[in-house]
């Protein structure tokens, strides 16, 4: 049991930076959403259920009255596509864990979460760990920071109203800001990079070129490809 807190606290401890930025670009989703007519309660139950900022943000973006649900499903199931590759790469570290641990792991999955645990797990298959994904770690972040994007969301639709414009005061920028330490936390060099810039590339033309967020799927399946090119031996 003393092994399990002290993990579950390391991976408190290592959430924290990133958990500032969540709170804040939570802030901001409540306020968007109650401003565009969301029900205050409305608001957790969204964050808390679908528990995906990238989809979210755009579910609200899209919100209207009457809302379009259709549309609003088909963008939020193309934004979270990307979780599909996250489980998958996680998967052979949590196949030990009976099945009902696994599916709450994958629950709280998060972009945030899931860099800081499998970087974790990384290091200590590094260092021979036998298993090598932390349980206790992987509770301490992701729990974390679920709590912390569940109260932050809650906070921004109880004072949303009461704010204005919330992107006045910069706190959009905190959700971009997240995914750039994640992707500098994951670094290996240039060459590793090209199907980071390729992916990046692809996608945004795609925005610029084609309405919706077809931007997410090509932008995906071009890094994907171009990984695999990469990797193909000579």
């Amino acid at each position: 049991m003393s092994r399990l807190r002290s993990e579950v606290t390391r991976g408190i401890a290592e959430s924290v930076p990133v958990l500032l930025a969540v709170i804040a670009y939570g802030l901001v989703l409540g306020a968007q959403a109650t401003q565009k007519g969301l029900r205050f309660l409305e608001v957790p139950l969204m964050t808390g259920s679908n528990y995906a900022g990238g989809s979210e943000f755009a579910a609200v973006g899209l919100w209207a009255s009457p809302p379009p649900l259709l549309l609003i499903v088909g963008v939020t199931f193309l934004i979270n596509s990307r979780h599909l590759l996250m489980g998958a790469v996680l998967t052979p570290f949590i196949q030990h864990l009976p099945r009902w641990k696994a599916l709450v792991v994958l629950f709280f999955m998060s972009d945030e979460s899931w860099a800081l645990s499998y970087a974790d797990t990384l290091k200590r298959a590094q260092a021979g760990a036998r298993l090598p994904f932390s349980l206790g770690f992987y509770i301490g972040c992701a729990g974390t920071i679920y709590l912390g994007w569940l109260g932050s969301t809650t906070l921004g639709a109880a004072v949303g109203p009461l704010l204005g414009d919330v992107e006045a005061y910069g706190f959009d920028m905190a959700f971009p800001a997240v995914f750039l330490v994640i992707v500098a936390g994951m670094w290996k060099g240039p060459a590793a990079a090209r199907p980071w810039l390729v992916s990046l590339v692809v996608a945004a033309l795609t925005h610029l070129l084609v309405p919706g967020a077809w931007f997410v799927v090509a932008g995906t399946a071009a890094g994907l490809a171009a990984a695999f090119w990469s990797a193909k031996p000579r």
